[in-house]
């Protein structure tokens, strides 16, 4: 399989790089600084793009690609809605040349809390992490607004807090909701999980909660 990643050179975009040369797959990896993608492998192909705005500039990057994840998310409270206009022109770029698989990430606080989630993250971590960080949730919601009407074959991952920690692979998965009772996660199992979702027929246009 032929996979075009966006944010190739963040925590997650770089583990989801890894991990999918490691497991087999051809890899483009969309960047805007090749400085800052420190992986080589002889099936990876680096593409340099002055940002994910413009559709047309993104088009070369996906030809031949089966399938696209996108790691990009707000860079910080007051960048503006980076998430939301960087998935409109992947997107656009994506339906223009037909490719239809989307696995995208976003962030457990933009979902609705789970009916069974504990005490401390109803009450306290939840609502405090909303009210810090409301602009970037903000953008995180309208960018899932966006990819739920797309035409794309999508999955959103949603987890929880991010942590610098190897590799798991043991995670609680939760497809259609947040995952409950969870506190954080590694970008590499985040990264692990998108890459699981593409194999995952029952991910398909779903929300996919994650966690431990």
């Amino acid at each position: 399989m032929r996979v075009t990643i966006f944010g190739a050179s963040g925590g997650i975009g770089r583990q989801a790089t890894m991990q999918a040369l490691t497991s087999g797959h051809e890899v483009t990896a969309v960047v805007r600084d090749t400085a800052r993608l420190d992986v080589t492998h002889p099936e990876l192909q680096v593409v340099c793009v002055p940002g994910l705005t413009d559709p047309d500039l993104l088009v070369p990057a996906l030809r031949g690609s089966d399938a696209v994840l996108s790691a990009v998310g707000p860079r910080g409270r007051s960048v503006g809605p980076v998430a939301t206009t960087a998935t409109r022109g992947i997107l656009t770029a994506m339906e223009s040349i037909g490719v239809r698989r989307f696995v995208a990430v976003s962030a457990a606080p933009v979902g609705a809390i789970p009916d069974n989630e504990s005490f401390v993250n109803r009450r306290i971590i939840l609502p405090a992490v909303r009210a810090l960080l409301k602009n970037l949730y903000t953008d995180l919601t309208e960018m899932e607004e966006l990819i739920s009407r797309s035409a794309t074959d999508w999955t959103i991952v949603r987890p929880p807090k991010l942590v610098n920690r190897p590799l798991s692979g043991r995670y609680q998965i939760a497809i259609g909701r947040n995952a409950a009772r969870v506190y954080a996660i590694s970008r590499a199992d985040v990264a692990h999980a998108m890459l699981a979702a593409l194999h995952n027929p029952a991910t398909l246009r779903q929300l996919v909660g994650v966690g431990y």
